[in-house]
């Protein structure tokens, strides 16, 4: 209701938009197709295989799995946003989409990768209690406090994008409709508009600044708290476990944050459109399908949970694994 109203109160002269694509080369289509139609079945069915794997198995059912199984839902949906539009435009000399649609596009985006970008930071958060606090761990990390922060992740990312679909939403636009982008993203749009669009420039510059830096400052501090817990450890043995801990997160970590970083809060130019259309290939196809093989490919919890579903013998490890102590 709230997104309706916001759409709707507009009166607009430009129905709908068309969207240029990912690329000019007609002839390059079909192979692109193929390949982001690869990318994305493989997102879809490693993130379920993810989320079946932590529902099915009771002994994921721990802090770290319940925000690793949120991750993969969000890339789910993230990726469904963008992907089978372009996909269908690959094939398509039809590539508009309604004003609607195009606002609904934006809003989604942005919800579900400002939600994922606040996941992120409690990520760090829960790494950073597992390794300096693994004896209190069931205590700090309780299921009220988990779900607490699950939820305000989703709460402050839903208003985050709407507050940009709305200010989107209510600037005039014209005759062109033609958006330099192969999905419907906030600058390519703004564009578009037929009157001043300084103040959404600022907004998107500022709030979404402060959400990016705000985020990854705290994951920082996270692991600035980590290194020091590293640093004291008296074993070499206990600094790789620790270390395993975390690598892979730091890696999806970096990846997110510098494209967001890179997109939406540099300078806004011409020409930086373009730079934006190839990085949005980043984050929107090829992110998505690799954060579960990033987190989960050396995850001996996760391997040993497929190794019951599918009743094959585990590979031995020297060490018990813990929920709380193996991400790696």
């Amino acid at each position: 209701m709230i997104l309706y109203s916001a759409i709707s109160r507009k009166n607009i002269s430009v129905t709908n938009f068309v969207l240029l694509g990912l690329t000019n080369q007609e002839g390059y289509n079909e192979v692109l197709f193929l390949v982001f139609l690869l990318l994305y079945i493989i997102t879809l069915s490693v993130n379920a295989f993810v989320m079946m794997i932590i529902i099915l198995d009771t002994n994921l059912h721990t802090p770290m799995y319940l925000f690793l199984g949120n991750l993969a839902f969000l890339d789910i949906f993230y990726s469904s946003v963008v992907v089978p539009k372009m996909l269908v435009d690959f094939l398509s000399y039809n590539r508009s989409i309604s004003f609607s649609g195009c606002m609904l596009q934006i809003h989604f985006f942005h919800f579900l990768g400002s939600t994922e970008v606040v996941l992120f930071s409690v990520m760090s958060y829960d790494r950073y209690v597992a390794i300096g606090h693994p004896l209190r761990y069931s205590m700090i990390m309780s299921p009220k406090l988990c779900a607490l922060l699950v939820l305000n992740s989703w709460i402050i990312g839903f208003f985050h994008a709407l507050l940009h679909m709305v200010m989107t939403a209510k600037v005039r636009f014209c005759e062109n409709n033609l958006v330099e982008h192969f999905f419907c993203d906030i600058k390519p749009v703004l564009k578009l508009a037929c009157e001043d669009i300084s103040l959404n420039l600022k907004l998107l510059a500022r709030v979404t600044g402060t959400l990016v830096t705000s985020t990854f400052l705290l994951t920082f501090l996270s692991y600035i708290f980590i290194g020091k817990v590293l640093i004291n450890m008296r074993t070499t043995n206990g600094r790789k476990k620790a270390l395993s801990t975390c690598s892979g997160h730091l890696l999806v970590v970096f990846f997110q944050y510098g494209t967001a970083i890179f997109t939406y809060i540099r300078p806004y130019t011409d020409t930086s459109l373009d730079q934006d259309r190839a990085v949005a290939v980043l984050f929107t196809a090829i992110t998505p399908t690799l954060n579960p093989i990033i987190y989960s490919v050396r995850n001996k919890d996760i391997n040993t949970a497929i190794a019951k579903m599918l009743n094959i013998a585990p590979i031995k490890c020297k060490r018990k694994n813990t929920a709380h102590t193996a991400i790696m």
